[in-house]
């Protein structure tokens, strides 16, 4: 793995990722609605990683990290700390490897991720968000077993790499559909994602800007690129884009971002959260869970802080519960 300048992964290592996910991973659409687009205002291209295996774009990260080590540290195993869809990414991606996996997950997640990620054969292990650090009780557990490699859900060169993908796959689209000038949108969390992204598209499609997007009271990303330094949130729990809820930026992303991204983060409720997902269900068929949809939410209902003829938006994932896909429906 080489750096970039100052920090993570450099373009060489996310074509590495590329080679490593080749006939893997899926390589997800993007989608266009006519309806879609008039509501925005603009053309709206969907990059339905709701559609990658797990249902999110975390298998891709998770498979570039666990594929990487070496045969000793496959039979050690891994643990990884996550809310859900890195959980299942890890999970999937050790399962196929035959890599032991421990996931450190909160009690409060969606019991649909909890559920996917013991059915991959991993073993879940639950902690409390507010009183509990995750990542002292991956750690401790690595140090326990023997010492399992960490698996972190956005701080970390391997999967930064993986998770560009995306970007590499929405270059070549957006190329085809004719698109040379945009605002990417991406849901964001620790910004393992939205980092990724902007460093593929730096490369391949320099007209491509990502800003990221993120719940009301959860818009640590937002603050950070306004100050130019990492803010972190106040709350650890109360949206249901649960997807999106990191005490803060990550290091290593923070360090890509600040020189890649294209403008100011934006923010959504968790009703337009939900009322993006009942467009997503009406207009293209896709399930996306809340924090999946906030990309599109922003295109929906930002519109006025969105530059352009055209924006492409990063549907992350679709693990969503039955009664929140429910409650989203009654907006359609």
């Amino acid at each position: 793995m080489s750096a970039a300048p100052g920090f993570g992964p450099s373009f060489v290592d996310v074509l590495a990722a590329a080679g490593r996910l080749e006939g893997v991973a899926r390589r997800t659409p993007l989608l266009e609605d006519s309806f879609l687009n008039d509501m925005a205002g603009r053309r709206v291209l969907v990059k339905a990683e709701c559609l990658q295996i797990t249902g999110s774009f975390k298998f891709r990260g998770a498979w570039n990290r666990i594929s990487a080590l070496d045969a000793a540290a496959r039979k050690r195993g891994v643990v990884a700390f996550s809310s859900g869809n890195h959980a299942q990414g890890v999970a999937h991606a050790a399962q196929i490897l035959g890599v032991p996996a421990v996931i450190v997950m909160p009690r409060d997640a969606p019991a649909a991720k909890i559920a996917a990620t013991r059915r991959y054969g991993a073993e879940a292990t639950l902690y409390d968000r507010k009183t509990e650090n995750r990542e002292e009780i991956a750690r401790r557990i690595s140090a326990e077993r023997g010492g399992l490699t960490l698996v972190p859900p956005f701080d970390d060169p391997f999967v930064i790499a993986g998770q560009a993908t995306v970007g590499l796959e929405i270059a070549d689209q957006a190329r085809e559909a004719g698109v040379a000038q945009a605002e990417v949108l991406v849901n964001c969390s620790g910004g393992g994602l939205a980092s990724g992204v902007a460093l593929a598209l730096s490369e391949r499609a320099p007209g491509l800007r990502v800003r990221t997007v993120e719940p009301e009271g959860f818009d640590d990303w937002a603050r950070s690129y306004a100050a130019g330094s990492p803010q972190s949130n106040a709350a650890a729990t109360g949206s249901i884009q649960d997807a999106l809820m990191s005490p803060g930026p990550g290091v290593l992303p923070f360090e890509i971002g600040r020189r890649l991204f294209g403008g100011a983060g934006l923010v959504v409720s968790d009703d337009e959260a939900l009322r993006a997902m009942a467009a997503a269900f009406a207009r293209l068929k896709l399930v996306l869970e809340p924090g999946g949809a906030a990309s599109l939410a922003a295109a929906l209902f930002r519109r006025e802080a969105i530059q352009g003829e055209a924006v492409i938006v990063v549907s992350s994932g679709g693990n969503v519960d039955p009664e929140i896909f429910a409650r989203a429906l009654a907006f359609a």
